[in-house]
């Protein structure tokens, strides 16, 4: 076991508190450390936002050809923020390319945009709900 190189722990605490980060990890060859803080707990109570009903049947919205599939498991967003209007509503016209909403995915949010123009049909899922790989969001016809 090798020892800790103590100046490197130092410098890496003081980049964590230079940039406001809240972990780093530092690699070289097997030899790895990594350094978190903890910041203090903010309570934050979501803005109520009106989901989406569940539909019964999304395997037959994943065939129809106005079908926008989620690219990565996460979580949807319908907002930029919470108490913000939505990127999109039902019966709203899209442009292709147009933000229809955010995933979450590793503390990153990632825009879906629309793959062609369309009218939003259907919004199939509800704000902060868990998307998988391939589920379809939203219908546009």
């Amino acid at each position: 076991m090798s020892r800790i190189d103590r100046t490197l722990v130092l410098e890496l605490a003081a980049l964590l508190e230079e940039t406001g980060l809240t972990e780093i990890e530092y690699a070289e060859g097997d030899w790895r450390v990594r350094l978190a803080r903890h910041a203090a707990a903010i309570a934050v109570a979501p803005a109520p936002t009106p989901a989406a009903p569940p539909v019964a049947d999304a395997k037959s919205d994943a065939s129809h050809p106005g079908a926008v599939p989620s690219p990565m498991v996460g979580t949807a967003f319908l907002a930029r923020e919470p108490g913000s209007a939505p990127f999109v509503k039902i019966g709203q016209t899209v442009r292709e390319g147009e933000t229809l909403l955010l995933i979450e995915a590793m503390k990153t949010y990632n825009e879906v945009r629309a793959p062609r123009a369309g009218k939003v049909a259907r919004i199939l899922v509800g704000d902060g709900t868990p998307v998988e790989f391939g589920e379809t969001l939203l219908i546009l016809e």
